[in-house]
Order: structure tokens, then sequence, then C-alpha cells
């Protein structure tokens, strides 16, 4: 029985560990991000973003003591919110990404 709870403690760990490096990677990418880019995507400002993925950082970072999980969960969804609808809007704009030929799937044109 003890293996067991050492297994799911080193699974938890894993996930909380997987999720900050989300949150982090968008935090990053924010911050990388030139600031009229969020404007030209018609997305938030660039310090809105970075409050918000700031915050889910620091979310992140409370969920690693095992306490509070609920945090964690709410930062790595905020942090998944900017890299599925922002990051891809500001990197078309920047003139990066698949946003750049409006006929290109996941496996090449169509």
């Amino acid at each position: 029985m003890f293996a067991l709870g050492q297994v799911q403690s080193w699974v938890l760990l894993a996930l909380t560990l997987a999720a900050l490096a989300i949150e982090v990677f968008a935090f990053i990418h924010a911050l990388r991000t030139r600031p009229d880019a969020f404007v030209a995507a018609s997305k938030r400002t660039k310090n809105f973003w970075l409050g918000v993925t700031g915050v889910a950082c620091l979310l992140g970072f409370v969920a690693l003591g095992g306490a509070l999980l609920f945090l964690g969960i709410i930062g790595v969804a905020a942090a998944g919110v900017y890299l599925a609808d922002v990051r891809p809007a500001v990197d078309s704009v920047q003139g990066r990404g698949r946003g750049n030929n409006l006929h290109q799937g996941p496996y090449g044109p169509w």
C-alpha cells in the first residue's frame, strides 16, 4: 500500500511540474512578443497577457507543494487559453506560424 502512495505522489509531482512548464512557456512567449502584435491581432494588451501568464506561473509554483492543487488547475487553464488562442494570432501577425497560408493543413496544403 505504501508503494502505491509513493507512485501517486510521484505522478502528481510530474503532472504539476509539466503544468508549471506550460505556464512558464506561455509567460516567456508573452514576454518576447512585440506589444503591437497583440493589438494587431485584436487581442488584449501585452501587459494584460503578461499579468495573466505571470499569475498563472505563480499559481503553478504554489501548487508544487501538493496543497492548493485547484490553484494549479486555474493557472494551467489560463496559460492554455493564452497558448491556444492568443499565441497563434500574434504569431500570424508577426509572420511566424501557420497563419500565413490559409490553405495549409497539418500535413501540407489541401
